[in-house]
C-alpha cells in the first residue's frame, strides 16, 4: 500500500513547489493504470491543482521509467497538447518508487462517435512537431517487428505460466503465424517523430467548445517512442483499442473520415492513400499487440501479490480472452493480411 503523504518527505520535491515539509496536504485519487497511481493535489499557497504521478512498474524494462516519461513531457511541451511536467523524483528514498509532478489539465474522455476531428487535429499538432536535438527516446529500427517481438514475449508469459485455455492459446498462435508476415513488408517512406504508443480514449482530455478544438490533451506518455505517426493511428483506430475503455468498435468508414480529416492537418502526411497504407498494418499488428498484451496481463491479475488492480481492466482481460473475440479479430482483421 503506498502512503502518498511520505512524497513530503523529499526535501527537493518540497522545496521546488515551495511546499513547507509538515504541510497537512491532502492528495485524491485521480486515475489508475496498470504501472501508475495518479492523485490531484492543491498547491497549498497557490490553490493551483496538481497531479502526482506514482510509478510502480515499468511495461519498457526501465530501471528509470518516471524519468523517462518526465523527459518525453519536457520534449513535448511546446505542443500546448500535453501537461507541462514540473518535477521529477526517481532516487525511491522518500517513497519506493519514481513520482512526478505536473500541471492538471481539465476535461473529459474522447467519446469516439463525436469527437474524431478533435483528435485528428490533435494528434497531428503532436506529430507534426520535430525533435531536432538528441533526445532520450527509444528508436526502433523495424517498429513493426519490435511490436511482433514484443507480442511474441507477452504470449510466452501465458504459454510458460501453465495456466488458461488451450483453444485460446492455439488461437493466439495461429494469430501470431499470420500476423508475422506484416514484419516482412517493406518500409514506408515516414518521417520519424514522438508518439504515445497508447492512444486509448481515456487518454485524451476533451474541451472542444464551437470548433476551438486547442485545448484537447493527450496524457499518460508513460511509453513514448522515436517512430512513425502511423503506429500511432494504428493503436488509435484497432479494435482492440477502441473497445478497451468505451465498448465501441470502428467501421471501416468510420476509419477512413478519420484518416482523411488527420491528412488535413498534419504535415506529414497529406496525401490519404499514403497514410491508408502506412496506417493499415499498424491496425493489425496493434490488434496483436492488444491481444497477446491481455494474454500475459491475464496471468498477472491471476497470481496473488500484484501491486495494482483495476477491476475494469480485469473483466475488459477476461472478455479479450474469450474464444468468441480472438475469432472476430482474427476474421476482422488478421485474416487476409
Amino acid at each position: 500500500m503506498i502512503k502518498v503523504s511520505d512524497v513530503l518527505k523529499s526535501d527537493k520535491f518540497c522545496k521546488f513547489l515551495k511546499i513547507k515539509r509538515m504541510n497537512n496536504m491532502e492528495f485524491t485519487p485521480l486515475g489508475q493504470g496498470e504501472y501508475n497511481a495518479n492523485y490531484l493535489f492543491l498547491h497549498p499557497e497557490t490553490g493551483e491543482r496538481l497531479v502526482l504521478r506514482i510509478n510502480t512498474g515499468s511495461q519498457m524494462n526501465l530501471k528509470n521509467q518516471i524519468s523517462y516519461e518526465y523527459d518525453a513531457l519536457k520534449l513535448l511541451e511546446k505542443t500546448k497538447r500535453t501537461p507541462k511536467a514540473l518535477f521529477v523524483d526517481d532516487s525511491k528514498t522518500a517513497i519506493p518508487y519514481g513520482f512526478l509532478a505536473m500541471e492538471y489539465l481539465p476535461g473529459r474522455p474522447l467519446v469516439y462517435k463525436t469527437d474524431m476531428a478533435a483528435a485528428a487535429q490533435c494528434l497531428a499538432d503532436i506529430h507534426n512537431y520535430e525533435i531536432f536535438n538528441a533526445h532520450h527516446l527509444i528508436s526502433p529500427e523495424f517498429p513493426l517487428k519490435a511490436i511482433f517481438d514484443e507480442c511474441e514475449k507477452m504470449f510466452q508469459v501465458y504459454i510458460d505460466s501453465g495456466m488458461g485455455s488451450k483453444d485460446v492459446k492455439n488461437l493466439i498462435m495461429d494469430l501470431l503465424k499470420t500476423g508475422k508476415r506484416l514484419t516482412d513488408m517493406p518500409a514506408n517512406r515516414e518521417k520519424r517523430c514522438i508518439i504515445n504508443t497508447e492512444l486509448n480514449s481515456g487518454n485524451f482530455l476533451i474541451n472542444s467548445i464551437n470548433g476551438d478544438r486547442k485545448r484537447d490533451y493527450v496524457i499518460d506518455w508513460e511509453k513514448p517512442l522515436f517512430a512513425y505517426a502511423s503506429q500511432d493511428l494504428g493503436h488509435f483506430l484497432a479494435s482492440t483499442t477502441t473497445f478497451w475503455k468505451t465498448d465501441s468498435i470502428l467501421r471501416p468508414e468510420d476509419i477512413d473520415l478519420f484518416l482523411e480529416c488527420y491528412s488535413r492537418y498534419s504535415n506529414r502526411y497529406g496525401d490519404f492513400e499514403f497514410l491508408k497504407g502506412c496506417v493499415s498494418p499498424y491496425i493489425v499488428m496493434t490488434c496483436l499487440r492488444g491481444i497477446t498484451w491481455c494474454s500475459m496481463a491475464w496471468v498477472e491479475y491471476n497470481r496473488p501479490g500484484r501491486k495494482l488492480k483495476n477491476e475494469d481492466t480485469r473483466e475488459k482481460i477476461n472478455h479479450y480472452m474469450d474464444v468468441k473475440f480472438l475469432e472476430f479479430i482474427r476474421d476482422e482483421y488478421v485474416r487476409g493480411c
